[in-house]
């Protein structure tokens, strides 16, 4: 593999302790990547490689807490250009397409024309992942979108806070950096909006959230980087890429997802000619928090099926 791992210690070492951290050079930016489970060289051929996808202002530790209940699955997470630890694409457009060509071009240089890619993406990138199914077919074999974005966020009950939130970004954009910066990483606001999203009335859960939220939810590149991303999660859904989602699909949902909601996720599954909807009692667009463990459940009857 082109790249170096962006650790001291063996890739042995490494997989006994955790994750092995690489970089590569992905659409001319500095992809950093996390790969989890087995050695490469000790898994199957028919073995299927996940490669899972974050949202609008996450990065890979995010989606630690499901790959944690998928134990012996080779799973790698990337940080997507221009958050966590990743750099910015030069020359393009941090929106769908582009990241769905750098989530395209990370999944050939790990080899996955040679065997099974699961690709799984959450909220901002379930879009993602269906766009790249969309653009290369043959790429990948199963899809699941965990808190899928079935509904346009700009239409709809919820446009008036959609409408604000839009407001929010571009003021952001509009001040000088360092202020810019301030506002869109304000604490009270990155816990209104883990709060807003968040359901589970567990004490430790819900602390494990926020901490989760203020440590690596600021993390971006450039106000007008967030910017660019986010004017691309509320124009586009899942269900734009309908026609071109032939694959076996998995969608998990929130019951009380708020941000995708459950209504929109069921007729866009009913849509797809090989889909199944598993839906998760009391859980809000957090389900990767709230509810990892069945999540992962879901996601081993689904690969096993």
């Amino acid at each position: 593999m082109e790249g170096t791992p962006n650790t001291a210690r063996s890739d042995a070492a490494a997989r006994n302790d955790g994750p092995v951290a690489r970089v590569e050079r992905i659409q001319g930016a500095d992809l950093h990547f996390w790969e989890y489970g087995p050695d490469p060289a000790e898994v199957s051929a028919e073995a299927p490689l996940i490669v899972m996808v974050h949202g609008l202002r996450g990065t890979h530790h995010g989606l630690e807490p499901i790959v944690e209940h998928l134990p012996g699955r080779r799973v790698v997470v990337p940080d997507l250009p221009g958050f966590g630890d990743s750099g910015p694409m030069p020359g393009r457009t941090h929106d769908v397409q582009g990241y769905a060509a750098a989530i395209s071009e990370l999944i050939e240089s790990l080899g996955g024309r040679q065997r099974p890619v699961v690709l799984l993406g959450h909220s901002f990138g379930s879009i993602v992942a269906a766009h790249v199914v969309s653009s290369e077919p043959d790429l990948v074999r199963r899809l699941v979108l965990v808190n899928p974005i079935s509904t346009p966020a700009l239409r709809g009950p919820r446009v008036v806070l959609s409408w604000l939130t839009s407001l929010y970004y571009k003021i952001g954009t509009a001040l000088p950096d360092r202020l810019g910066r301030a506002l869109l990483s304000n604490r009270l606001v990155v816990l209104g909006a883990s709060r807003a999203m968040l359901r589970s009335r567990d004490p430790e859960v819900r602390r494990f959230v926020h901490e989760s939220h203020l440590r690596h939810f600021s993390r971006f590149h450039s106000p007008q980087l967030l910017q660019e991303t986010y004017t691309a999660s509320v124009s586009g859904t899942v269900a734009d890429y309908r026609g071109a989602l032939q694959l076996p699909t998995l969608a998990i949902a929130g019951e009380s997802d708020e941000i995708a909601p459950l209504e929109g996720q069921r007729a866009f599954v009913e849509g797809l000619p090989d889909a199944e909807l598993v839906v998760l009692d009391e859980v809000g667009h957090l389900v990767h928090y709230e509810t990892p463990r069945a999540a992962a459940e879901a996601i081993e009857r689904f690969l096993e099926q």
